[in-house]
């Protein structure tokens, strides 16, 4: 007897209960599907880009640090701060690179309010390589008076921004290991200013509308090792140390994981010649 047939109908009545919920899902889907587009083309997703940090082997490029900080110091600095990045970490393992007497005479060109002393009052010294990277403002409320907006801080800007990449590219990433999300997101920003009558344009904000005019233009900052001086350029290596910022420890992250993998593969492998040996003896019963 057929299981969708019944003197009183009811088979009939959960088959098309089926077929129902199978029509809606399926017009659930394709209404997101649309949703999705639409949003899309109103916020086109970041272009992935190439960087030398990819990867589950990938390794930041060191020149490239120091141009990124070059930028950064020159450019970003006037506004944004970075609270969590000390002087003393531009020399450490993994990073751009400097030596320990290069990020003294560094630190030592800018201020640092310190204090009390012994009077009572504040007063400014030399900085040293274990003070944070200074910032221009003195509170976030000077900073807001001043550009009419609180710029973000940029310690970690590169891990907090990101973007949804959808069906079914978030399945695969993380066997590819893609992790530039937030790189793909600051490069493309800083290259989306694609209004020239418009300052405050920009594809890749939502509702099209930044409070930071664009900040990269061509000749901008002076390169000494003969690399491009554009504004795309400018933008891959400040993106590249932006990242460097928000994981100075992404290359000891990786060495240590793929050990990690090594010894679970040498593990495995082990335990199923163990397993093959201790059961050799009981084969066939």
């Amino acid at each position: 007897m057929s299981l969708f047939k019944s003197g009183n109908g009811r088979g009939k009545s959960w088959m098309s209960r089926i077929v129902a919920a199978g029509l809606l899902l399926s017009a659930s889907g394709m209404s997101a599907f649309a949703e999705e587009g639409g949003a899309e083309t109103a916020h086109p997703k970041p272009p992935r880009q190439e960087w030398s940090f990819g990867g589950p082997l990938g390794k930041y490029d060191q020149a490239q640090l120091q141009r990124g900080f070059q930028v950064f110091r020159e450019v970003c600095s006037n506004c944004h701060a970075a609270k969590f990045l000390n002087f003393r970490n531009l020399s450490e393992s993994g990073g751009p690179g400097f030596t320990p007497a290069q990020v003294k005479a560094l630190a030592a060109q800018y201020k640092i309010k310190d204090g009390p002393n012994e009077a009572g009052e504040m007063f400014e010294r030399p900085g040293r390589p274990s003070d944070a990277f200074p910032w221009t403002f003195a509170n976030p409320q000077a900073a807001t008076a001043a550009l009419g907006a609180l710029p973000p801080d940029m310690s970690v800007l590169a891990k907090a921004r990101t973007y949804q990449r959808g069906f079914p590219l978030f399945l695969v990433d993380p066997f590819i290991q893609y992790q530039e999300h937030g790189a793909d997101y600051i490069y493309a920003l800083l290259n989306g200013y694609t209004n020239e009558k418009d300052p405050n344009w920009n594809e890749f904000m939502p509702g099209h509308k930044i409070a930071m005019p664009k900040p990269l233009s061509d000749g901008l900052v002076a390169y000494t090792d003969g690399t491009p001086q554009t504004a795309q350029q400018y933008a891959k290596d400040v993106t590249s140390f932006l990242m460097w910022m928000a994981e100075p420890k992404l290359e000891e992250r990786k060495k240590f994981g793929f050990r990690v993998v090594i010894f679970l593969a040498v593990f495995a492998a082990m335990l199923y010649f163990v397993k093959r040996k201790v059961w050799s003896s009981v084969h066939g019963h």
